[in-house]
């Protein structure tokens, strides 16, 4: 398409060409008349050229700021020139592109702010793309997901076998839902939306609510815990002296007085059993020290190993060769894998009444690494059902015929205030591992 500078000049060469072909067809006879008409084609030409550039001006004036735009580069501004026209179209560029550079600027810095706040968020963020493949997530999601975001970026959320994401998944636009991972973690999972270029796009949002649970189960436990043992005491207290009294009548060994001598030993059993749920309340805050841990296994391993052995347990030992320094409760950790290894011989104790041919080939390891800096200690057990898994350190739920439910409890509160993550589970292949990553 042929552009209006060009056209303008054609029609200038056209018009003035057939005047001064005209004025010297008509006027050839007459040489001053014909001089006169030249004088006004020349005077029409310039003219011409002048209103040529007064016309064509803007319009180049106007392709510098097209093409200024089209690279996005809002700093080009013009001066103005002294012309009305000119002038009032180079102040609604200039104010025009002021505005597109503030918007700009204005938008770039939102954009920053909503990066740095998905980035920095502790609540797990995960964006899908309009075919519901990952396009973007926060560390946090990462951190829960134990997963690197390259390995995430640009996968669907159904190619993971992961609990949490194959969870995320059926969740519905504006649904939230709960979820606990291996009856340890627990988190809030809530789907929404936003319009991307007239297309709907969806994201998630996973708040970890592990703690507060946990506080608030604290709570709930530990008051009922409290009134119970204020009960109990209070009764077994003032039976134990009455039957003390009672026993001190009796002249002779008597079947009553034998009965009233296991009625105290039953009511001290019950007062030592209320005194290991209210230390668990009582439980004290860490006080964290350089530990080796390695150190600290090899000590737990020593006086673990004799029952270990008596049950035809092996305890193989796998730790690192140089010392493991973490920050720890010496006193509190011990306890903590003492009674992990403790319910790990158990594990393989009931298999093995429960199979005769398996009375030893009990196999407990024990292992340390740095990459991942963790602790594993597995078993090959009972294993833990996913039913049995899913209320593992709930207080008071035991799977034993004597237990007191208290043990992983206690356990998961030292880990929790040592700040350490944590899992137990038992894998496809039938060994069942307590994991802690510090």
């Amino acid at each position: 398409m042929m552009k209006i500078r060009t056209k303008f000049l054609l029609f200038m060469v056209v018009i003035h060409s057939v005047m001064i072909g005209l004025s010297f067809y008509i006027f050839q006879d007459n040489k001053e008349i014909f001089i006169v008409s030249e004088v006004f084609v020349l005077i029409s030409i310039f003219i011409g050229w002048q209103l040529y550039n007064d016309l064509i001006a803007p319009i180049r004036l106007l392709m510098t700021g097209v093409d200024a735009m089209r690279d996005k580069d809002f700093s080009v501004k013009f001066l103005k020139i002294g012309k009305i026209e000119m002038d009032t179209l180079i102040d609604v560029y200039n104010g025009m592109v002021d505005q597109l550079r503030h918007e700009r600027t204005q938008q770039e810095q939102q954009h920053y702010f909503l990066e740095k706040l998905v980035q920095t968020s502790p609540t797990g963020i995960l964006i899908l793309d309009f075919d519901d493949k990952i396009a973007n997530i926060n560390p946090k999601v990462c951190e829960i997901l134990g997963m690197e975001a390259k390995d995430l970026i640009g996968q669907s959320i159904f190619d993971f076998d992961k609990v949490l994401l194959q969870a995320i998944g059926t969740l519905k636009t504006g649904e939230s839902r709960t979820i606990s991972l291996n009856g340890i973690q627990t988190y809030k999972c809530q789907k929404s939306h936003f319009i991307d270029r007239g297309f709907p796009r969806f994201f998630v949002m996973i708040e970890e609510l592990t703690a507060e649970i946990l506080t608030a189960e604290k709570k709930a436990y530990g008051k009922v815990i409290r009134m119970m043992a204020h009960e109990v005491n209070n009764s077994i207290g003032s039976v134990n002296s009455i039957l003390d009294t009672t026993i001190q009548l009796q002249e002779n060994e008597s079947d009553i007085k034998y009965a009233l001598e296991i009625a105290i030993q039953r009511n001290d059993h019950l007062n030592y059993f209320m005194r290991n749920f209210a230390d668990m309340v009582r439980l004290p805050e860490p006080r964290p020290e350089k530990v080796d841990l390695n150190e600290l296994m090899r000590n737990a391993i020593r006086l673990m190993e004799f029952r270990a052995t008596q049950s035809g347990i092996t305890l193989v030992v796998q730790l690192t060769e140089m010392p493991f320094l973490i920050s720890a409760d010496l006193h509190q950790l011990e306890q903590v894998v003492i009674n992990i290894i403790k319910n790990a011989i158990e594990s393989i104790e009931i298999r093995q009444l429960r199979n005769r041919d398996a009375a030893s080939d009990g196999v407990i390891t024990i292992r340390t690494s740095y990459k991942p800096k963790q602790l594993v200690i597995v078993d090959n057990g009972m294993g833990i059902s996913p039913e049995v898994e899913q209320q593992l350190f709930s207080p008071f739920f035991t799977t034993k015929e004597n237990g007191q439910g208290i043990g992983l409890t206690l356990i998961r509160e030292v880990l929790v205030n040592h700040g350490f993550q944590y899992s137990l589970k038992t894998n496809e292949n039938g060994l069942t591992g307590f994991q802690i990553r510090f």
